[in-house]
């Protein structure tokens, strides 16, 4: 039996080129298509995509690195998330740079793959859209 444990809400009014607010209030945001017409100070949601993925991903590798008794203070990720078009329409596609600082490449490697099996942005990208993982500058292959 699982348990809820929180529920964001958000409204966005106008699309792409609108405005979203979060219904507690902290979250107020104009927004703009991605590229030139991008509006001053607006955000697009690939970018806000990619703040969900990176700080979710980054606590998914401290909660495996903690299991591991490794120290991981400092864990970065960059989260790059590309809005792409084919024939077929528009889709994504994901690479995280995850660095782990001091931690050795056999390790960091570890964590990093346990980290993609827990993450909750990772659970809900697997089979639909591409993800690529850097650790420590070298790429990841990941396992199924």
């Amino acid at each position: 039996m699982s348990e809820k444990i929180y529920t964001a809400r958000v409204k966005a009014v106008k699309g792409r080129n609108g405005h979203v607010e979060s219904d507690d209030g902290v979250l107020k945001l104009d927004l703009a298509s991605p590229g030139a017409a991008s509006k001053a100070g607006a955000t697009n949601p690939e970018q806000l995509f990619a703040c969900g993925y990176a700080a979710c991903f980054g606590s998914a590798v401290e909660v495996k690195a903690k299991a591991e008794k490794v120290a991981a203070d400092n864990v970065t990720v960059d989260a790059e998330v590309t809005l792409n078009k084919d024939d077929s329409g528009f889709f994504l596609n994901v690479l995280l740079s995850v660095t782990l600082p001091g931690v050795a490449g056999d390790v960091a490697e570890k964590i990093v793959q346990e980290a993609h099996k827990i993450c909750p942005y990772s659970k809900a990208t697997r089979g639909n859209i591409k993800v690529d993982i850097k650790v420590n500058d070298q790429n990841l292959k990941i396992a199924a």
